[in-house]
This record gives structure tokens, C-alpha cells and sequence, in this order.
């Protein structure tokens, strides 16, 4: 039996799958998916394991620990049929409603333009995009048709995190059509802690060197600020005292995340404004401190 979908869901050994719930109330025929998990330490390979065992016409990636939208897969099916000349489309994920305080307020960083750039689209409801690139895809969730991986290799099983931009570069080089659709939503849970928090956006940063190697790319100006940025601010202390002036660029920068994060409290809630300023100049810095070390470390 051949179904519409094949839910390929890549599971740590020493984590619990939640999507399964929020599944089993799609609105969808539950006899046209099939869903597929696939253990291991490594999420690449898990998630090509699954890809050689699909039976499904589209693959959907999604994240063990998301919740979905109930009409997730009937908008996928219907954008599908629509669209027959797109190949891959994703959507955002987005911060639960019951996620505690200052996980919401880490959501608020990811998803402003401030925070994360274009990559915002990741983390909101952005604009149907009918030419997409890794910018605002995931394999939080994503949708692909099985015959693109005739005509290219699965996720690279060296790359972690960072094996999803990788392979949404790999796709837009060999021709393969990309979308981002607002209505295809997860809802995925944000670091729970400010540790947490600063080693995801660390690790992503220093996986970026590696991924446009790979890729036989030079990563894109936006994504070498943060890392000069850092780089500034650890000069900054020392310098100082050397010459006064280059502490009014700092007073600049703190001067456009407050205001932003006063605009941003004020639209969200109020009691944000205690964190977001100090989360703006943690995430740029833990992205270029993540950079620099991979730089550094030559890798």
C-alpha cells in the first residue's frame, strides 16, 4: 500500500516521542500516513533510514518533540495538489502557548527580525513564499516529495545541528523548487533555560563554517556580523582605555535593542522587558562566539 504520507521521526535513545498526540487528532485520514521512528545518536542517519524504508509520495519530517497543528497534513496535502511544481515546502514552528515564562520570551528573540533576521519566518507565521531557501526552513517540519531523493543524497550524517540548512542548500543547487507555507505549523517548545539557550545559538554558529564547506560556499556577510560583533565586544574592555570612542558603536547597538525590546514588550507583555534586552546580546554573541571558535578551531 502506497500512502500520501510517510512521517519520519528521528528519536534519540534516551528521549520520549511526543508528537504521536498531537498526530492522532490531525484531521486527517490516519490510513493515508504511515508513521516512521527511527532510533539512534545520530538524526541524520536516522532520518535516512527512514527515507529508504518510506512508502509514502511525501515525506514529512517532523520533530519528536513538536506539537502539530490538527490541520497540518490536510494543508500539506491541499499545498501539494496545488502547487505540483514545488518539490519541498516547510512551514514555522512556533512557541507553544503553555511554554513557561522565559521560554516564551527566548520565542519572542527568535521570531523578531532583531533576533534572527530572515530566519525570523522560521519562528512566526511569515508570507507565503513560493521560492524559499534555508533561511526559513526546518526539518522541524518539512515536506518532500520522495523522488527529490532520487536525484540527490539524504541529510549528511557529519553535520549536527546544522544538517537541515545543508541539505535545503544541497536541494536549491541541483534545481529542486522550495516553498514556505505559513499554514503548515508545529508548535516546538523553546530552551528552557538561559544555558540552554546560549548553547543552541553557540553550537549553530559554529556549525556554520562546517555546513558552507560542505556546501563549497562562503557563509554570507549577515552571518559573519555576529561573530565581528563578538569579536568587538571582547576587544572593547581593553580598548577602552585606549581610545574612548569605540565604546559609542556598544552605545549605539544597546540603544536599538532596548527601544526594540520596549516596541516588542509593549506588543507581547510587559514583564518581557526584563529579559529580551539581555537575550538580544546573548544570541548574537553566543552565534559569534560559536563562529569565531570554529574559525579558531579550523573546522
Amino acid at each position: 500500500m502506497q500512502y500520501r504520507f510517510s512521517i519520519i521521526i528521528a528519536l534519540a535513545p534516551e528521549r520520549k516521542i511526543e508528537v504521536l498526540d498531537s498526530l492522532k487528532k490531525s484531521n486527517f485520514d490516519p490510513k493515508k500516513y504511515e508513521v516512521i521512528v527511527e532510533f539512534g545518536l545520530n538524526p541524520s542517519e536516522n532520518r535516512n533510514k527512514g527515507i529508504e524504508k518510506a512508502k509514502g509520495e511525501i515525506l514529512a519530517f517532523i520533530d519528536d518533540d513538536v506539537s502539530v497543528h490538527e490541520d497540518l497534513l490536510k494543508n500539506a496535502d491541499k499545498f501539494l495538489n496545488t502547487h505540483p511544481e514545488i518539490d519541498v515546502v516547510g512551514g514555522p514552528q512556533l512557541t507553544p502557548k503553555n511554554d513557561p515564562f522565559f521560554a516564551k520570551a527566548s520565542g519572542v528573540v527568535l521570531s523578531s527580525f532583531l533576533g534572527t533576521y530572515v530566519m525570523s519566518n522560521r519562528y512566526k507565521r511569515g508570507k507565503l513564499n513560493l521560492n524559499a531557501d534555508e533561511s526559513s526552513m526546518t526539518s522541524a517540519v518539512c515536506f518532500v516529495r520522495k523522488k527529490v531523493f532520487d536525484k540527490i543524497a539524504g541529510f549528511n550524517p557529519l553535520l549536527f545541528p546544522g544538517e537541515d540548512p545543508e541539505l535545503f542548500a544541497r536541494m536549491k543547487d541541483n534545481g529542486i523548487r522550495m516553498a514556505y507555507n505559513p499554514d503548515l505549523i508545529v508548535y516546538h517548545r523553546r530552551r528552557p533555560n538561559y544555558w540552554s539557550f546560549c548553547k543552541q545559538f553557540f553550537l549553530y554558529g559554529k556549525v556554520r563554517i562546517f555546513k558552507e564547506k560542505i556546501n563549497k560556499k562562503q557563509a554570507g556577510l549577515v552571518f559573519f556580523m555576529p561573530s565581528l560583533f563578538s569579536l568587538y565586544v571582547i576587544l572593547l574592555i581593553p580598548l577602552y582605555f585606549v581610545y574612548n570612542p569605540l565604546l559609542i558603536p556598544f552605545l549605539i547597538y544597546t540603544a536599538i535593542v532596548i527601544v526594540y525590546s520596549v516596541f516588542l514588550s509593549i506588543q507581547k507583555n510587559l514583564l518581557y522587558l526584563s529579559l529580551l534586552p539581555f537575550l538580544f546580546l546573548s544570541i548574537h554573541m553566543a552565534y559569534g562566539l560559536g563562529m569565531l571558535y570554529s574559525q579558531i578551531k579550523g573546522k
